[in-house]
């Protein structure tokens, strides 16, 4: 049975792309379309996902745009292209799948180099070997600037994890490093290149790939990848569940090169934890008792939501900070 469109949501006369935000976009575009009886998960979560004869197909879309994601003087094309494989493969990864293909799809100027495509292509294979997945197509035309679009397609062996399971009692955890990349970038915006280890996280993200299999088979109740900023995905997973979630920044072990990029840059180095995104660490929820998987660790809980929308604070306060990157 096709499920119907949403009703169409009523747009401000005169409002802009920038006035209606990114998800407020997402919302107005996606409620557009009906949903075949294939879909079991639809536009919202991380992925969507597919109903198979055999389990579940998972599919995710994202884009690199240059000068708005990735700057070619800050990184390599092959590091732009682990980048761009990282960020889709990581979107399986949180819904508890296992990526097995991508498509690839390339608006280039004309005078680019030649070698800087092939050097992306090489970047792109190697991040999709690291979980047995490889390119099978896509398309490619010209544009004003570097354009990188990456479609993934997975599977999941048990039910997916979505960001709308958690539950009042749950525990908050986490899997892979957070606030590296944040760091990394915030050192080349001001024309450094050290310390190496936060430059080069933002460069070459390193998600825990095997991390979200196993949290779907150990009961995580809701899942989802740090691509934007702890607390604004973390927001996604209240907001979905209806619940409200507590971070403790006592659970994240502020490492040396945090900590030396903070006093460069005279910054609370939790704020590359609490507002970074780009390491694209998992997060998932689980009941209490539960022993977590190996790599995750309790960084807060959950409880009732207080308001009509979940609701996210930090330290039992209410987080004024930056939250993740916002795309207009």
């Amino acid at each position: 049975m096709t499920s119907p469109a949403a009703a169409p949501t009523p747009i401000a006369p005169g409002a802009t792309v920038a006035d209606v935000g990114e998800f407020g976009l997402i919302r107005l575009f996606s409620g557009r379309f009906e949903q075949g009886p294939r879909v079991f998960v639809g536009p919202g979560d991380d992925a969507a996902v597919l109903r198979a004869p055999k389990g579940h197909v998972v599919v995710s879309t994202d884009l690199l745009v240059e000068g708005r994601h990735f700057r070619r003087d800050w990184a390599s094309a092959a590091d732009v292209g682990r980048r761009a494989a990282a960020q889709n493969l990581s979107d399986v990864n949180a819904m508890g799948g296992r990526a097995t293909a991508l498509t690839v799809g390339l608006a280039l100027p004309s005078d680019l180099p030649a070698q800087w495509v092939v050097d992306l292509a090489d970047g792109i294979a190697e991040e999709a070997a690291a979980v047995g997945a490889s390119v099978i197509g896509g398309d490619l035309t010209r544009g004003s600037e570097v354009v990188v679009a990456v479609t993934v397609l997975g599977e999941c062996e048990v039910a997916p994890v979505l960001r709308s399971g958690a539950r009042a009692g749950d525990v908050l955890a986490i899997c892979g490093r957070q606030g590296w990349a944040a760091a990394g970038l915030a050192v080349l915006g001001r024309g450094f290149r050290s310390p190496r280890a936060v430059v080069e996280a933002y460069q070459r993200p390193r998600p825990p790939y095997d991390a979200g299999v196993l949290a779907a088979h150990a009961g995580a109740t809701a899942m989802i990848d740090v691509s934007d900023g702890l607390v604004a995905d973390v927001r996604h997973l209240a907001e979905s569940s209806g619940v409200d979630v507590d971070v403790q920044t006592s659970a994240f072990a502020i490492e040396e090169p945090l900590r030396a990029v903070g006093a460069a840059l005279g910054v609370d180095p939790v704020r590359f934890v609490l507002g970074g995104g780009e390491d694209h660490p998992l997060v998932a929820t689980f009941p209490a008792g539960t022993v977590l998987p190996e790599g995750f660790r309790d960084i807060g809980t959950v409880s009732t939501a207080a308001g009509e929308t979940g609701n996210v604070t930090v330290d039992g306060q209410a987080y004024e900070g930056e939250e993740g990157w916002s795309h207009f």
